[in-house]
């Protein structure tokens, strides 16, 4: 779409109901894009969407769709997920039944007074016209445009099989199109299910204090900085930050993640999540239009109207396809009478038996019902995957680049290790005395060592410390009770120091730094006391997903880090990656990306969203770790890890591949079962309900095959 018109012109989305077919909501694109005052349109099949670029009107819209009595509706109100089952089933389906009721007669009355008599005409007559009423409107239309979609397949083969006598087959054919649409607009529905649920996860109203009062107001009412009040078992209506209370989150609407999460003071909480034991004084820190759940569906829903390459080729195939399958009927009806004096009723009837075969709603829905299946899965499970061709991509990886910080370790630095070797002064005395001078420190690794003293229970606020200083590059010091302590690495003490150390601790340091950890060593101007090392955590699931993934036939798994080689060394060593490369800068991983791009094509890499965006854009798929609240991640990579869990990694690949797998079997299908008919035209041995069975029999396979992607799980 061209990107001036977006700028320029307002920007307008819909709400779409009543699409029976992929084809129509191509016609009704077309239609809205000659109204006057519309300069653009895109129509979003999987989402049920339109967005106008330029002015209209919701009635303008609905006169555009008018062909399938489209009913439209801002995206602005609020969308009601049982407005189908609303509509009782005898009402919403009654031409169908009314025009199944006259076939009924009609056989019946052939049955009673032989073929041909008034009434059976009659009644079977009634039936197509009941039936095919929609069908017929369309298929006029389209003919007198040239316009050759499947309605127009359909009309002319009903009309051709009416004017040689065929009446019981042309009202079959009728009620068995009819049937393959409502199968089809079903298949579509169910595939769209997984957004309704999401729509309906945050609830519609909240409990706020705003000036002093309490109150219920409507979500699209809330101000940021208005205050929710949240009960335990009520769900989350807004994003916000804790101001007071402490409880257990349920985020798996959001994560996929199904452990409650503990929520304290200043922490982040996400619209549809579930409140489980405390109440919570929420300071709302977004718009309702803002909140993550809000992103994730409109991400969705933009991802299920993304054209997959598989469902490209489709859409260039059925537009030449339609056509072909014309000019074949028409030379099977003629040809023969003409080159074979044969019959002329009988090759007119094959010619039209034809046009039924090739009607192509098979093909059509085989891979959209797919990609949309899928997407939706993906979103139930947290992981978001932003259209169907990284859907495609993921499915087709070779090697995948992680970033170690916060990706494959926890990003957290931890005390691992902590030996005193001075006997005379006690473990935890000489712990208060390292946290108190770190409490003064900006060190990054100095969050460790206070996060060490909180868990254990050491106070350390007491302690008196004099003089602190910072040695650059090497450590701190700082007087305690009038002695002086030093905290830095081995090298302050060796080598600025000149201090001996005994060869038990330089063999308990090399052994801690070629673990990957880094070590301190705490003393004074004489000796040293005591040493303690400081890593960061690799994640638990690390090793077991690399090793999933190695399963699964990913040839190459490379870590990416900026660390030192030993570090790296045996980090990658400890989750089994294929291949580590340290002391990186952002410059350099994005060209480690392209060297794996050279060689293996189809590659991902794995970061946080953040400081990874250069080797994230240049990935094949860039999968970001934990998007929820990230807005960074959600807008910069391709497929989102909403949870901080590299366990979804490989359920995302099965999905992709299954999907890929399943479309491929689709458009075989589809086309083979034609194909296969077809050949029944040689003999003469195709009939009209032998066609339409063959079509409706194709739609139905093919749906069912793509909705078996619901039920991909996580832990296969």
């Amino acid at each position: 779409m061209n990107d001036g018109k977006e700028s320029v012109h307002e920007k307008s989305v819909y709400r779409v109901k009543g699409f029976t077919c992929a084809n129509c909501a191509g016609t009704f694109e077309k239609n809205v894009k000659n109204l006057s005052g519309v300069v653009d349109a895109q129509v979003n099949f999987g989402a049920s969407k339109i967005t106008v670029y330029g002015e209209t009107s919701i009635q303008d819209l609905e006169k555009a769709g008018a062909f399938e009595s489209l009913k439209v509706t801002s995206d602005k109100e609020n969308y009601d997920k049982d407005d189908d089952q609303k509509e009782p089933f005898i009402k919403k389906y009654f031409n169908v039944i009314l025009s199944t009721l006259l076939l009924a007669v009609g056989i019946t009355s052939q049955v009673m007074n032989g073929e041909g008599n008034t009434v059976s005409i009659l009644a079977l007559a009634a039936s197509m016209i009941v039936g095919g009423y929609s069908l017929f409107k369309v298929g006029f239309m389209n003919l007198l445009r040239l316009q050759f979609d499947m309605k127009t397949l359909m009309t002319v083969a009903v009309i051709g099989a009416a004017i040689i006598g065929e009446w019981t087959e042309g009202a079959i054919v009728v009620i068995l199109f009819a049937i393959s649409e409502a199968l089809e607009r079903f298949s579509m529905d169910k595939a769209r299910q997984s957004i309704r649920s999401l729509m309906d996860i945050a609830p519609k109203e909240a409990w706020i204090r705003r000036d002093g009062q309490e109150m219920m107001i409507r979500v699209d009412d809330i101000r940021v900085g208005d205050i929710m009040i949240v009960k335990p078992g009520q769900k989350i209506a807004m994003d916000g930050m804790v101001i007071k209370g402490y409880s257990s989150v349920n985020q798996a609407a959001i994560t996929g993640e199904s452990v409650p999460v503990e929520k304290g003071l200043e922490d982040e909480v996400f619209a549809g999540t579930l409140n489980e034991e405390g109440i919570l004084e929420v300071e709302v820190t977004k718009h309702v239009d803002d909140t993550t759940i809000a992103k994730i569906i409109h991400l969705v829903e933009e991802a299920q109207g993304e054209r997959a390459p598989s469902q490209a080729f489709v859409d260039k195939f059925a537009k030449y396809y339609t056509p072909a399958i014309m000019v074949l009927a028409a030379l099977v009806a003629v040809v023969p009478p003409l080159l074979f004096q044969a019959s002329w009723e009988m090759w007119i009837y094959q010619g039209l038996a034809v046009l039924v075969v090739g009607c192509p709603c098979a093909l059509v829905i085989s891979t959209p019902v797919a990609i949309v299946t899928a997407i939706g899965n993906a979103a139930k499970h947290g992981v978001l995957v932003k259209g169907g061709v990284y859907l495609e991509e993921t499915g087709a990886l070779k090697a995948i680049a992680f970033d170690k910080t916060g990706t494959l370790t926890k990003g957290e630095p931890v005390v691992t290790d902590y030996k005193v070797y001075d006997k005379q002064i006690e473990e935890r005395d000489l712990f208060a005395i390292i946290t108190a001078l770190e409490d003064l420190s900006q060190h990054p690794l100095a969050s460790a060592v206070l996060k060490k003293a909180e868990q254990e229970q050491i106070t350390y606020k007491e302690v008196s410390v004099d003089d602190f200083t910072s040695i650059t590059g090497k450590g701190i010091q700082g007087n305690v009770n009038g002695t002086t302590y030093y905290v830095g690495s081995p090298a302050l003490f060796t080598d600025t120091m000149h201090l001996d150390l005994s060869p038990q601790m330089k063999e308990e340091i090399t052994t801690l730094q070629e673990q990957g950890k880094t070590v301190m060593g705490i003393g004074t101007e004489n000796k040293v006391i005591a040493i303690l090392a400081v890593a960061d955590q690799v994640r638990e699931s690390s090793k077991s997903v690399i090793q999933k993934l190695h399963e699964l036939g990913i040839k190459k798994t490379i870590m990416l880090t900026g660390d030192n080689q030993s570090t790296a060394a045996a980090i990658g060593s400890h989750v089994g990656v294929t291949d580590v490369r340290s002391e990186l800068l952002p410059q350099d991983k994005l060209d480690v990306i392209k060297q794996l791009r050279a060689e293996y094509g189809h590659v991902a890499m794995v970061g946080d969203g953040v400081n990874d965006a250069p080797a994230l854009a240049a990935s094949t798929v860039g999968i970001a770790m934990g998007g929820a609240g990230t807005d960074t991640a959600l807008e910069t990579a391709d497929v989102a890890l909403m949870g901080d869990d590299l366990r979804k990694l490989p359920f995302t690949m099965r999905l992709s591949r299954k999907a890929l797998a399943i479309i491929k079997q689709n458009i075989s299908f589809s086309l083979g079962i034609k194909a296969l008919a077809l050949l029944l035209v040689v003999p003469g041995w195709l009939t009209l309900w032998i066609a339409i069975l063959a079509d409706l029999g194709a739609t139905l396979l093919v749906t069912l095959n793509g909705m078996r992607l619901r039920r991909v799980k996580e832990q296969e």
